[in-house]
């Protein structure tokens, strides 16, 4: 098992090691993820090979109020990757999608509840 740390990605390896070219693939494929999230606290990335030669991959990013987690099992360790963060993406754009529609709701409500004095001038 081998550990490495750069900044708040913690990359864990269990069984097999990776070069320097998969890693900098990792690490560039976590940059798109890094731009739709601001305030990302912790990003922990596994991946294991198991007994049949498959790679698996499994990544959690904590944010503040929300833990985002996926993970695939395929032929390749870049495939792995790929298939997460595409996971990883969808996740994130649904959980923007539902803020923003709470906050357009409560809008609305609010604005239900106003009433405007009949003698008020604009």
């Amino acid at each position: 098992m081998e550990m490495k740390n750069k900044n708040q990605i913690r990359l864990l390896l269990k069984g097999l090691k990776i070069d320097v070219r998969t890693e900098n693939y990792i690490e560039k494929r976590l940059q798109a993820i890094k731009k739709m999230l601001n305030n990302i606290l912790r990003i922990e990335v596994e991946i294991e090979m198991d007994k049949k030669g498959k790679f698996r991959a499994e990544v959690m990013i904590k944010t503040p109020h929300e833990l985002y987690r996926a993970e695939e099992t395929t032929e390749s360790v870049e495939g792995s990757v790929d298939l997460v963060m595409e996971q990883l993406k969808v996740q994130i754009r649904r959980n923007k999608d539902k803020v923003i529609t709470l906050k357009k709701r409560g809008g609305r409500s609010i604005k239900k509840k106003t009433v405007i004095d009949e003698d008020a001038r604009f």
